[in-house]
């Protein structure tokens, strides 16, 4: 009897840790939901649910959730904000599709998504967003699509993203980069039209022959 109830406390132990655990993991990501939502005007008022109180961000408009309560997907496209990406977005561990299109999203993308491992999908395109393309988005290697077309970001095209095998739509379109359009790994399929209209940018480079960067 004293062994099967030691045995009963060590399930309903590990059962509880579970179950804080995956409160903790909420809590984190409704933090950082929360710095973004902070971060950002909404004049229509689509992020009135998000209310910081709750302790799973799952019941968010706008947020998708596995049935761990882990964040997904953000599906932000479209919806008339505008303010800044936060840095804090980079711990949303789980996350596999980061939609905040056609926006008035401002400032600069933070290094910290390059920790989004298993992020299929960012689409941050036709907005304001300045500043260069980091290069720790070729951590990214679970990225399949990458449209950052339509905004004001300069400097090169970070080579880290050639070693993202997955990679099959990238579109940098409308911007101000510079240097010259990489031509190795995915780069190798992408058509030009996903680089046009950067005055400054050249290319495709050739291997070997030319310094990347010219003209940044």
């Amino acid at each position: 009897m004293a062994i099967a109830r030691r045995s009963t406390i060590f399930a309903e132990t590990l059962v509880l840790v579970a179950a804080l655990f995956v409160v903790a993991a909420a809590n984190s990501e409704g933090d950082a939901l929360s710095a973004l939502r902070r971060s950002l005007s909404d004049p229509g008022g689509v992020l009135q649910s998000w209310d910081p109180t709750l302790v799973n961000p799952c019941t968010w408009f706008h947020v998708t959730c596995d049935r761990d309560n882990h964040v997904t997907r953000l599906d932000l496209g479209n919806l008339n904000l505008s303010g800044n990406l936060v840095p804090e977005l980079g711990k949303l561990e789980h996350l596999q599709y980061l939609e905040l299109y056609k926006n008035n999203i401002q400032g600069t993308i933070p290094s910290e998504l390059g920790n989004l491992k298993n992020l299929i999908s960012l689409d941050l395109y036709k907005n304001n967003i300045s500043g260069t393309v980091p290069p720790s988005l070729g951590k990214l290697k679970s990225l399949v699509f990458l449209r950052l077309n339509d905004n004001h970001l300069t400097g090169p095209i970070p080579r880290e993203l050639t070693r993202i095998s997955s990679l099959k739509v990238i579109d940098v379109s409308n911007n101000d980069l510079c240097g010259t359009i990489p031509t190795t790994g995915p780069f190798e399929r992408i058509p030009l039209t996903n680089f046009e209209n950067n005055p400054r940018l050249e290319g495709p480079e050739l291997q070997g022959l030319a310094v990347y960067d010219t003209n940044c």
